[in-house]
């Protein structure tokens, strides 16, 4: 199979304008997530709709696809890209570019996923550990995952899922393995253009997570595991504790 990772990258961002151009360790963020699934992807392109991101992936050596500005999501980017790219490929992942850190191994997890027949989207988790506490799993920023027993999704939820019933809250960590999602999203070429044309579902506009229009729609979501937890840059502080990262790895 072929795999190609592209990556939306809008230089318009309410928490931190100028994302991907911000630099980390002497590299823009967006040449950083680059060469990570560079070492990967069969190929690699950034979808964007701003010239200065284009100048910048370009000037680095990078594959760049100038896209519309009216998108919704970085799944309706995507699925342009891919067809401003004119080439064939079996599976396009959709890689966040403002996760510098992502991991190989979070890579080929999700990649591994395809090796099922049936799969026809894909995405990741990490498990909850005891030691993350009951507040990081309460947390409505942190979709909660439920898997069935070939770890295809059955539901996606900011509430806490599954409820236990007669244990007290404090304790469920203990006593279930909850997961927690990882936004990296792979689809068959064919299922991401049908995604595409989708309406917004009712439980989308409930949870705002997108992926439930795909689930509600009948869609095969494959799960795959992770125990890496990366950082991603959302806000200026959060860029400031990546290269604090940055230099402890060093």
């Amino acid at each position: 199979m072929r795999f190609i990772g592209i990556i939306p990258a809008r230089y318009a961002s309410t928490r931190f304008p100028a994302k991907p151009l911000a630099m980390l360790g002497g590299q823009t963020v967006i040449q950083r997530v680059y060469q990570q699934v560079s070492r990967v992807m069969d190929d690699v392109v950034v979808a964007t709709d701003d010239e200065r991101i284009e100048e910048a992936v370009k000037a680095f050596g990078g594959r760049v696809v100038m896209t519309r500005t009216d998108h919704k999501s970085g799944t309706d980017r995507c699925y342009e890209a891919y067809e401003k790219v004119g080439q064939d490929y079996d599976v396009v992942v959709n890689i966040q570019g403002d996760e510098p850190f992502i991991q190989p191994q979070q890579l080929e997890a999700i990649k591994a996923c395809f090796d099922d027949d049936r799969t026809q989207i894909a995405t990741l988790v990490k498990p909850f550990t005891e030691a993350d506490g009951i507040e990081a799993l309460e947390n409505p920023n942190s979709p909660k995952v439920v898997v069935d027993n070939d770890m295809r999704a059955l539901y996606f939820s900011r509430s806490v899922i599954p409820y236990l019933r007669g244990i007290d809250r404090a304790q469920w960590l203990a006593h279930h393995t909850y997961y927690k999602h990882i936004g990296l999203y792979a689809y068959r070429v064919e299922t991401l253009k049908e995604i595409t044309t989708l309406p917004q579902s009712t439980l989308e506009k409930a949870e705002s997570l997108e992926q439930l229009r795909w689930l509600q729609n009948g869609y095969v979501i494959k799960v795959g595991t992770t125990d890496v937890e990366t950082i991603g840059i959302d806000t200026p502080e959060d860029l400031a504790r990546a290269e604090a990262f940055l230099k402890q790895m060093k």
